[in-house]
């Protein structure tokens, strides 16, 4: 599903840097370093060129998909049998219901205020994509973060390039770090089957258990690689396209209480 997008400020310079990026690595650097009409100049230039692509690309998808809309006909089925468990309000032991949208939360959604309205598996609200991070762009963004590749780093001389390197320097370097640590954080939070915002309940949660002597275990968490797959799809070729057309309708999610119940019932 796409949505509809405004002005950013945030992704007008993400753009634009992107832009930057490309036209110094490729007529800057690599034409200075091998020239453009070589053989090895043309291939880094076309390499570098289907990278950009990529990016761009992946980058497009995650702004103008829309991250997961709650049906308004949507309500919990509490006589499910193939639903164990169900999401409640920490006080009153309610079903999950937002007063903001006047309407049920499927498990594992949550309100945006930047939105103003309820995604489905919402990750966290990005102003980079203007966007919040959900069910339907989540594998989106993780793969576009794979994409961003840097021009070498080598001293060459010349005043002329001198404020093109550091420029590239000034852009490149914070961005590689700031992905990377993106990148590992959410390979960490894929492995568990979380959202960031799970991972913060889950810290409150098992405090409180053992407070009370109990272990808490997070209901999503299937196995590392039941839980890759939930996210990036069954076929590992397709892990790394920006495809979702695995996900489903994002209104439930197997749990870790899904096999013992159906153990249980086979007795």
């Amino acid at each position: 599903m796409k949505r509809g997008v405004g002005f950013s400020l945030p992704v007008t310079v993400v753009v634009l840097a992107i832009t930057y990026i490309y036209f110094s690595t490729v007529f800057i650097f690599i034409d200075r370093w091998f020239g453009l009409l070589s053989s090895p100049g043309i291939f880094n230039a076309v390499v570098f060129t289907a990278i950009a692509l990529i990016c761009v690309f992946t980058y497009a998808v995650a702004v103008f998909t829309d991250p997961g809309r709650v049906p308004s006909d949507y309500a919990p089925d509490i006589e499910d049998a193939e639903n164990p468990i169900h999401e409640i309000k920490r006080k009153g032991g309610d079903l999950r219901f937002c007063q903001k949208c006047s309407q049920n939360k499927p498990p594992r959604a949550h309100h945006c205020r930047v939105c103003r309205r309820c995604v489905l598996r919402m990750d966290h609200h990005c102003i980079w994509i203007n966007n919040c991070v959900g069910h339907a762009n989540y594998k989106v963004l993780l793969v576009g973060s794979l994409t961003i590749d840097s021009p070498d780093d080598e001293q060459q001389s010349g005043d002329s390039f001198r404020t093109a390197y550091v420029i590239s320097a000034l852009l490149v370097v914070p961005l590689c770090v700031a992905l990377s640590v993106l990148l590992g954080w959410h390979i960490y939070l894929i492995l568990h089957n979380k959202t960031t915002i799970e991972y913060h309940e889950g810290v409150r949660a098992m405090w409180l258990a053992e407070k009370g002597g109990n272990v808490y275990s997070h209901p999503y968490d299937l196995g590392a690689y039941e839980n890759l797959t939930t996210v990036l799809g069954t076929n590992i070729l397709s892990w790394v396209c920006p495809t979702s057309r695995h996900i489903g309708s994002g209104l439930r999610f197997r749990t870790a209480y899904d096999n013992l119940t159906g153990a249980l019932t086979s007795k």
